[in-house]
């Protein structure tokens, strides 16, 4: 088999997997491996993506581990200002900190915060959009060395508690190449956790990207 051949039968496995509805709020739930399958196409098809389909065999995930999706107490914060997120291309992109999440990992608590970045495009579909970049402990050796990120919506936030699925965090381009500009998680989400979940290390070729976007 070739790899082409694998990558497709893999997309396929995966794309067969269906969505459920959740009973608590009566929205569709994606399974996690069709959100990741979601993920790899994404990435292909971008034009922009360092990833074309023949490096996707060299991205890997941690197998779903349901102790890592949490269900966690959640603050909206108030008059909070924007501040400058700075890139690991050395450019900033302009954030708020939205919310506040309190987790527990076993017996040992963590919190994390949500921002909303006010640089994107006044694009409906990005309105709702939350951010949780992280770093942890997996870092540099079983993850990407920059960090991982998260996508939530605003209103995932029901009754002043959110879940957090850290099965579907993943790497940002810097992981892949050079020359993008992906927000440093700042060090409020320095997790004093190894989270064994989501996306783990790229081990493919690294890419360079001459030209950074603005």
């Amino acid at each position: 088999m070739t790899r082409t051949t694998l990558v497709c039968a893999t997309l396929l496995a995966l794309a067969m997997l269906s969505c459920s509805p959740s009973a608590k709020t009566g929205k569709t739930v994606v399974s996690l491996a069709k959100y990741r399958e979601h993920h790899l196409k994404s990435l292909v098809d971008d034009l922009r993506s360092p990833i074309t389909a023949q490096d996707l065999p060299h991205i890997e995930f941690y197998p779903e581990n349901k102790a890592w999706k949490f269900t966690c107490t959640c603050d909206i914060l108030q008059g909070e200002k924007p501040f400058e997120l700075p890139t690991y291309s050395g450019i900033t992109r302009t954030y708020i900190r939205y919310a506040t999440a309190n987790c527990k990992y076993k017996t040992k608590p963590f919190k994390v915060t949500l921002y909303k970045n006010l640089t994107q495009p006044s694009n409906p579909l990005y309105s709702d959009h939350l951010f949780l970049p992280f770093k942890d402990h997996t870092n540099g050796e079983e993850s990407y060395g920059g960090g991982r990120y998260l996508d939530l919506k605003a209103t995932d936030i029901i009754g002043g508690s959110i879940t957090i699925d850290f099965n579907r965090c993943y790497n940002p381009w810097c992981a892949y190449s050079d020359g993008y500009n992906c927000p440093i998680p700042p060090r409020e989400n320095h997790l004093e956790i190894s989270v064994e979940a989501g996306e783990k290390n790229y081990h493919g070729p690294h890419k360079e990207r001459s030209e950074v976007k603005k």
